[in-house]
């Protein structure tokens, strides 16, 4: 493993992340898949219009009703 320039790494996860974590190793350990391993290092960049276009927004009322503010009387003064 040295060799190839590989080290071992544990790590503590849950029964449920185990073969996640596995299959993560897996494409790290594997030279070849160089776009992968840059999907693994950096999260996705997504704009903000692009993260509220893909929002769920069903069930959620979003009128509003029209508010003219209050009443000043500006000859008091």
């Amino acid at each position: 493993m040295a060799r190839r320039g590989l080290v071992r790494v544990e790590v503590n996860v849950s029964e449920d992340d185990a073969s996640l974590v596995r299959n993560v190793g897996a494409t790290l350990a594997d030279p070849a898949p160089q776009a992968r391993r840059a999907e693994l290092a950096e999260p996705p960049k997504v704009n903000l219009k692009a993260l509220l276009a893909s929002a769920p927004l069903d069930g959620i009322d979003l009128d509003r009703g029209l508010d003219l503010g209050r009443h000043v009387d500006l000859g008091a003064f």
